[in-house]
């Protein structure tokens, strides 16, 4: 059963369990839904590691595999692109978002799109880019991809769902 994409943000009331799903601002996929099939969804997150919707796409994302669900591509944009940078550094008191993200993204062989436009603006750089531009500093690499915003078009082209997290 292909269903149409549909774009829904998470919300701050919205709240996660694992059994597969977000309640507060109202069900993203009704419970009958989730046992019929499996999704294919495209996760956009816009805000930095260190905000709670990053938390919360990593939680979605998560448990979207441990439910038997496809993940088609992970879109980190605008300030969602400092997740992927190798020079966050979270205090000793909190958890490493970042380095989370980076050990699924690699443990499930996922594909972790970073917008190239949003990184190079904020500068996270791989080494293609930092000697493009002549800077010293390199603090993207695998598992993360440099692309363009065509491949948040290409992911929810193939997904069932578009699920975004943070933003403004």
């Amino acid at each position: 059963m292909r269903l149409p994409a549909i774009v829904r943000t998470i919300s701050g009331s919205d709240r996660f369990d694992h059994g597969g799903l977000f309640r507060g601002g109202g069900f993203i996929i009704g419970p009958r839904l989730l046992a019929e099939c499996s999704m294919k969804f495209a996760i956009a997150l816009y805000s930095a590691a260190h905000t709670p919707s990053s938390r919360r796409a990593l939680l979605f994302a998560q448990a979207a595999l441990a439910g038997g669900h496809e993940i088609v591509r992970l879109f980190f944009y605008q300030d969602g692109v400092y997740s992927a940078s190798n020079n966050i550094v979270a205090p000793q008191d909190e958890q490493d978002i970042a380095h989370q993200w980076r050990e699924f993204v690699s443990q499930h062989q996922l594909d972790g799109v970073v917008c190239i436009a949003a990184a190079l603006r904020r500068g996270v750089l791989n080494a293609e880019e930092a000697t493009r531009y002549q800077r010293s500093a390199v603090n993207l690499e695998a598992p993360w991809a440099l692309s363009g915003l065509g491949q948040l078009h290409d992911a929810i082209q193939g997904a069932d769902r578009l699920i975004c997290f943070g933003g403004p």
